[in-house]
């Protein structure tokens, strides 16, 4: 039975029985409701803050080791670029130096890689941080581009001293014959009294006295261009070195090689001789460089001490002044 509540009436000075309307009983009831769902509410948020789900709890862990590995990919990022820069530097200002490459122009190194539109296919829209993720795509791009301009350098570089190894090996750079102790130096370039004619003449490339037979070696690597005789030269063998180099060995008495043979530097050619206009057995031996004749003395280098060629250009000063020798 439900208790009758009671309110007391002054004018009738009684106590009357309250009565509860209908309207009364729904807003009390509202009310209650609003406020049970209001503490509900207060009480989820509060669970939810402070007593997060198992899904909740190792998506919060997976976050936590994500932002690990992007902190330590971030760091790699950085020393790989470092890298890169040091190898750039001493691209540009070693080795492009000694192999007389132009050194790579910084917009071309920079390897722009454009807006952010381009990776916008590749983001989720539910993602957060996309700033942070454009912009490690960014860097990634970037570096991408760099190492591979980078190789294209590497690839000039090696082709460069390749090309450098053979101009080293091609440039006559020995003495023609056998001539260690430097005594079979006969007479050197320049003007000088022709032994046979006794006119001053001037005297192409320079002569080795040497017993007949003796062997003549190439010195340079190179590609005969004439094995044949030549007028007052005689028996005479021809080198293409490349690079505008030509050597000329003359007076032999046989070839060793023939015309369009590819030769070694140090490699046999003929024999000493005294073919077409000489007195007696010897080596002429001349280089042309770019189609002019220089002074075969200076480029001996090659099988001479410093102190050897240093004597070498002293025999050849001494041969000038007395303008003596053979032809």
């Amino acid at each position: 039975m439900a208790r009758i509540k009671y309110y007391y009436d002054t004018e009738t000075c009684k106590f009357e029985p309250i009565k509860t309307s209908t309207s009364d009983i729904v807003i009390n009831f509202a009310g209650f409701l609003i406020f049970s769902l209001v503490i509900s509410i207060g009480l989820v948020s509060v669970y939810v803050n402070y007593f997060p789900s198992e899904r909740e709890a190792d998506l919060a862990k997976e976050n936590q080791q994500l932002l690990l590995k992007y902190n330590i990919l971030n760091t790699e990022i950085a020393n790989v670029s470092g890298m890169l820069k040091s190898l750039q530097e001493r691209d540009d200002k070693v080795y492009r130096v000694v192999f007389e490459a132009e050194p790579i122009p910084m917009e071309i190194r920079s390897a722009g890689t454009g807006g952010t539109e381009k990776y916008r296919d590749l983001l989720d829209e539910k993602l957060k941080r996309e700033e942070l993720i454009v912009n490690t795509l960014q860097r990634l791009d970037k570096l991408k581009k760099q190492m591979y301009i980078q190789t294209k350098s590497y690839d000039e570089i090696f082709e460069k001293a390749k090309e450098k190894a053979r101009m080293l090996a091609s440039i006559p750079a020995i003495q023609p014959i056998s001539n260690k102790d430097l005594k079979l130096f006969a007479s050197g370039f320049g003007m000088r009294m022709h032994p046979i004619y006794k006119v001053m003449k001037m005297h192409t490339g320079c002569d080795f006295t040497a017993p007949h037979g003796s062997p003549v070696y190439a010195t340079g690597d190179g590609v005969v261009i004439s094995s044949e005789a030549v007028g007052g030269y005689g028996n005479q063998v021809e080198i293409d070195h490349g690079f505008g180099y030509v050597t000329r060995y003359a007076h032999l008495s046989t070839f060793k090689v023939k015309k369009g043979q590819k030769v070694k530097r140090g490699q046999k050619i003929g024999e000493v001789g005294s073919t077409g206009v000489s007195v007696s057995p010897h080596l002429h031996y001349e280089i042309e460089h770019n189609g002019i004749k220089i002074d075969p003395v200076n480029y001996f280098f090659n099988d001479l001490s410093p102190a050897q060629y240093e004597k070498l250009l002293e025999i050849a000063k001494q041969e000038r002044q007395s303008m003596g020798g053979g032809y």
